[in-house]
């Protein structure tokens, strides 16, 4: 059985090429500033992504999604404009979700949810 930690790596790492598949270039991952984290930054057609990844084992009570809350959808904003003021990012920013489910054949099950802040964040 996969540990909570090796769930959470494969969810990003299938996150990763999920979005390079789909014309997505990675500008960091795991990207930290202080207290600021962010799962994924990533740009495609001019606009800068922040994607927040939320990965379960398949069939758990909360679906990734639902893992979502306020506090964290303010805390990804505040690291946002962080890395925006850092490395001097100009122009359009979507807010995105990437949800997986993992199953324990190491199959997987993946949503993309764009600008997820429009949907509730």
């Amino acid at each position: 059985m996969l540990t909570t930690a090796q769930i959470g790596r494969r969810g990003e790492d299938v996150a990763v090429g999920y979005l390079r598949s789909r014309g997505y270039m990675i500008c960091a991952q795991n990207w930290r500033s202080g207290r600021y984290e962010i799962d994924i930054v990533a740009e495609r057609d001019g606009v800068t992504h922040f994607v927040e990844v939320r990965a379960r084992r398949a069939g758990s009570l909360l679906s990734p999604e639902a893992t979502i809350n306020a506090t964290k959808a303010n805390a990804i904003r505040r690291a946002a404009s962080a890395y925006l003021r850092q490395c001097r990012v100009a122009g359009e920013v979507a807010f995105d979700l990437l949800a997986v489910d993992v199953f324990p054949d190491g199959n997987y099950d993946v949503r993309f949810v764009q600008d997820a802040v429009e949907f509730g964040w």
